[in-house]
């Protein structure tokens, strides 16, 4: 495992996308161990992304237009009822004790978000080789290891995020027009991110 590895995960994993804003979302509206919870939902949603660029659905998914768009048109919904349900949810944005929701809800939400976007599969395509060469000697061993390793960076730096935004959360929320600003930007972020899904190419 090299340390180009490591350090191009790291980046990866940080930078903001559907599962962060989500997991932040989670954190913040829902408190931290929303946040936590979600953190692992959107890691759970790495393992069929990694399971198609192992056995070759990822290559299919390339290759085929039409199971492209098909995947990319569920997720651009999704993100987009993500997005209502945030903007008219104002029991979640409320200063005090946080709003209880089932940890198997937070889990299938965080997971769907992950789930229904085909790039992070088409990123394995192009992400793994280059540090496991195909075909190479225990070239599948060696992919399902970098994956597991992703997978434990994505947990960590999805739960610090998600903490983070529990932690203070009760200070941030106790400002009402913040709290309603929050609201509307995390509901546009989800717009927007659905936007860029949509205008995603294969």
């Amino acid at each position: 495992m090299s340390i180009a590895f490591l350090l191009a995960t790291l980046v990866v994993v940080a930078t903001p996308g559907t599962g962060v804003v989500y997991t932040l979302s989670a954190g913040l509206s829902r408190g931290r161990r929303a946040g936590v919870i979600a953190a692992f939902g959107c890691t759970v949603a790495v393992v069929p992304h990694l399971a198609a660029a192992c056995t070759g659905l990822a290559a299919l998914l390339h290759a085929s237009a039409p199971a492209f768009r098909l995947v990319q048109y569920l997720g651009v919904g999704y993100l987009l009822y993500l997005a209502w349900a945030t903007w008219r949810d104002r029991s979640g944005f409320a200063a005090g004790d946080a709003a209880a929701r089932p940890a198997h809800r937070v889990i299938l939400s965080a997971v769907l978000v992950n789930l229904l976007n085909p790039k992070p599969t088409l990123f394995f395509v192009a992400f793994l080789p280059q540090f496991v060469p195909a075909g190479g000697p225990g070239a599948t061993g060696r992919m399902l290891a970098h994956g597991a390793v992703f997978m434990l960076v994505t947990f960590g730096v999805f739960a610090a995020y998600g903490g983070f935004a529990g932690t203070v959360r009760d200070r941030v929320l106790a400002r009402p027009r913040l709290t309603d600003w929050l609201r509307r930007a995390f509901a546009g972020s989800f717009v927007a991110l659905g936007v860029s899904l949509l205008l995603a190419e294969r």
